[in-house]
């Protein structure tokens, strides 16, 4: 695990054995630290990012002070992993399908909430984001 500071952090759904595949390989991209929904402290950082804890994939920069939820997440990811930008474009344009289709295979029984934008990362929530890396799974739970 990255101890870089300004590594992103990917928030992910760790009890999907799908996604958890999913970011067992975005933590090789170079310092991409992979941490699942359902880990303590991803929901304070959720309340101070959002006001809330929606349920989505969340892909949160330190660096630049961006955060990327649901299709945003998804097709900044593809580009990061160097897929042509095609990828991207499909990943973010078909989101909802695939989630879908991924919670159907995973009996996830609970579908994504509808954050698909990039946000600017808040003040709060940069205070809450090292709280996040400890919390990283090695390696996630449904591929153990």
């Amino acid at each position: 695990m990255t101890t870089d500071p300004d590594a992103p952090v990917l928030i992910f759904d760790g009890d999907c054995p799908y996604c958890s595949v999913a970011a067992l390989a975005l933590r090789r991209l170079d310092s991409v630290v992979a941490v699942p929904w359902a880990a303590d402290p991803v929901g304070p950082f959720l309340d101070a990012q959002f006001g809330s804890r929606p349920f989505a994939m969340v892909l949160v920069d330190p660096a630049e002070r961006q955060v990327y939820a649901g299709r945003s997440a998804a097709e900044e990811l593809a580009d990061r992993a160097g897929t042509p930008g095609i990828v991207g474009g499909l990943v973010r344009d078909n989101y909802d399908r695939i989630a879908d289709a991924v919670g159907t295979l995973s009996g996830r029984g609970r579908d994504p909430d509808d954050v698909h934008d990039t946000y600017p990362l808040t003040d709060e929530a940069s205070d809450r984001v090292d709280d996040l890396r400890p919390a990283a799974s090695e390696p996630p739970e449904a591929l153990s």
